[in-house]
């Protein structure tokens, strides 16, 4: 197992919370799930509220999950190793790195969270054989020749007029992919969803996601005989996962296509989703074609959310039962007050609701997180009061405390080293769980619980405060962010946690980190047993400001234990205090900020029999 935190009484405590709330369906044999009016239900008619994590970037590179965010791209950091690397050493880079990003240890973690189901993110090259996967590859060697793309496309033409695209099924590795993770969620009794991440020709203008070799190329790309060719590949392969999976009840969705995003005039397509609308009404009347009932996934405009001529009455589809409306909510607010004018934009809570009341169909978040803590909380509360399920991105981040698992720093993609080191420490074994992230997701908007053991007398680090929301667990002046254009990061630092706390990395501790950036105002709460009752001295470790005096006070529950004042200066310093008696037991020891200080590291109680002194006021 990876760095796994010593406080498991309160994982516990969260696990059995998370069981009780996670929806009917998690402690009952997996059932094919249907829409029933707004509702998502088993065949028993139970309500069944998926609420889960994405698997992104193990079928699919997105740079800045990997750390490689110059390269921005799957394709592009191809062409940086083919560089140097034959292709097909390439291609045993890729064998190893799917074989090792996530596993079985993986999704049985999740299912003993009390998650209940996985969204797995796709890249159309899987379903390729390997001869058609090298002729793409040859595209990734020099995109921009305008002659080896449009080759590249003669070739899929090609195959597609002799039926010679995703077949055999057994033969490919995406199919044995979503085979694998079948047997591995129907073992946890976890729902899966298949998520086309990266549409064949790319569903917008973003490389990370999409992998495309030109903006837009699903919505705009012909053959040499007219036709919209990347289209209809999206449908034949819709159609090969629905003929293999029909009868699969694991799968709970198909997610028709990831994030579609600017299908707009400036980029010579409608302003009202008329492509999307007729692409969807396609891959629906494609998958039903096969017998299968399995829900569908429509995603919006403007990565996921927004609806025009997407709605139930405006939709062209024979069939339009069992579908569901996703959207993907990252740094919005999450009241209840917050409301988009345009109806069919959803991604706001309020939206959300309405829409699913106006359409009567389920909606579903199917990507959610990059924020603070504080923020996965509040978007999570909204949510599961309104009874609508979730998915969280990401399962693992390189060097990242919004994930969930956290995968050591490993260097260059580029060199053999970079490239060892990142498949040794993608595996779950390896991994650092971010119990924070955990917490934020489980546990109830107002718990409070221990992140470490923390004894007095013993060294408590600054950056241990305990388990929870702003204003419960700590107070600072920005912890969360709600505006995709605000950049300003809500951990100034962003290590250790993923919380509005500043968290930098220093020498100055035995953990490494020292809490940061404390403002007048911002304090910090800890659970504490004092082993023995008795007055103490309590040391606090910080780097004053370099004007003006900081005061730092510290209580423990109601018990006033002094204040120390913070001389301004460059260097680290101790300052001291003598506390009154402290009772034995558990309690809330509490460090606020009167004046700011830049840093501050450790407390440290020691045992005294001196009286109060002058260091305390």
């Amino acid at each position: 197992m990876g760095a796994r935190h010593p406080f498991s009484t309160g994982l516990a405590w969260l696990l059995g919370l998370l069981l009780a709330v996670a929806g009917p369906a998690t402690a009952q044999r997996l059932g094919l799930l249907r829409a029933n009016g707004p509702r998502i239900v088993d065949a028993a008619g139970r309500e069944v509220v998926l609420r889960g994590y994405n698997v992104g970037g193990w079928l699919l590179q997105e740079s800045y999950i990997l750390g490689t965010d110059t390269l921005n791209s799957q394709w592009r950091i191809q062409q940086g190793l083919l560089r140097t690397l034959p292709e097909a050493e390439v291609e045993d880079f890729y064998r190893q790195y799917r074989a090792n990003f996530i596993t079985k240890a993986d999704i049985d973690f999740l299912a003993r969270q009390g998650f209940n189901c996985v969204r797995l993110p796709l890249h159309y090259d899987l379903f390729l054989t390997p001869t058609q996967r090298r002729a793409r590859t040859a595209v990734a060697r020099n995109p921009h020749n305008p002659q080896q793309l449009d080759a590249y496309v003669q070739q899929l033409s090609t195959w597609y007029d002799q039926n010679q695209l995703f077949n055999p099924a057994q033969q490919l590795d995406g199919f044995r992919f979503i085979d694998d993770m079948v047997k591995w969620c129907a073992a946890n009794k976890l729902y899966l969803i298949l998520d086309l991440h990266a549409a064949p020709g790319g569903q917008g203008t973003d490389r990370n996601i999409n992998d495309n070799f030109r903006p837009l190329d699903l919505w705009k790309r012909r053959d040499a005989k007219g036709r919209l060719l990347y289209q209809d590949l999206t449908v034949r392969l819709w159609e090969k996962l629905a003929a293999r999976y029909r009868r699969e009840a694991t799968i709970a969705m198909y997610d028709l296509i990831n994030e579609p995003h600017n299908l707009n005039a400036a980029n010579g397509l409608s302003n009202d989703n008329q492509e999307l609308s007729a692409l969807y009404a396609r891959l629906i009347d494609a998958v039903r074609g096969q017998q299968d009932r399995h829900l569908l996934l429509l995603e919006g405009n403007g990565y996921g959310n927004e609806y025009t001529n997407l709605t139930p009455d405006k939709l062209t589809a024979r069939d339009k039962t069992n579908l569901v409306y996703n959207a993907h909510r990252y740094w919005c607010p999450n009241t209840a007050e917050a409301a988009d004018p345009n109806p069919n934009q959803i991604n706001l809570l309020s939206n959300l609701a309405a829409f699913r009341a106006r359409w009567q169909v389920p909606v579903w978040v199917g990507e959610t997180g990059e924020n603070s803590n504080e923020w996965f909380t509040a978007a999570v509360q909204g949510l599961n009061a309104a009874g609508i399920g979730w998915c969280h991105w990401n399962i693992k981040r390189v060097d990242s405390g919004a994930g969930l698992l956290r995968v050591a720093p490993y260097g260059s993609i580029l060199t053999a080293e970079g490239r060892a080191a990142l498949l040794r420490n993608v595996q779950f074994a390896n991994c650092q769980i971010n119990r924070d992230v955990l917490a934020a997701l489980i546990q109830p908007a107002d718990a409070r619980t221990p992140f470490a053991p923390l004894t007095i007398p013993g060294t408590i680090p600054a950056t241990d405060y305990d388990l929870g929301r702003e204003g419960v667990t700590y107070h600072d002046s920005y912890s969360t962010r709600t505006d995709y254009r605000e950049l300003k990061p809500t951990n100034h630092g962003g290590a250790y946690r993923n919380d509005g706390v500043d968290i930098s990395a220093t020498t100055e501790t035995a953990t490494g980190f020292a809490v940061g950036e404390l403002a007048a105002g911002e304090w910090l709460t800890y659970t504490v047993t004092v082993a023995a009752a008795g007055a103490y001295q309590a040391e606090v470790h910080v780097q004053p400001g370099l004007v003006g005096v900081g005061r730092l006070t510290l209580r423990l529950g109601d018990l006033p234990l002094g204040t120390a004042s913070v001389a301004p200066g460059p260097d680290w310093t101790t300052v001291s205090l003598i506390t009154p008696p402290l009772p034995a037991g558990q309690h809330t020891l509490r460090l606020l900020v009167d004046e700011p200080v830049r840093h501050v590291s450790q407390l440290r109680f020691v045992p005294t029999t001196a009286s109060r002194g002058a260091g305390g006021q």
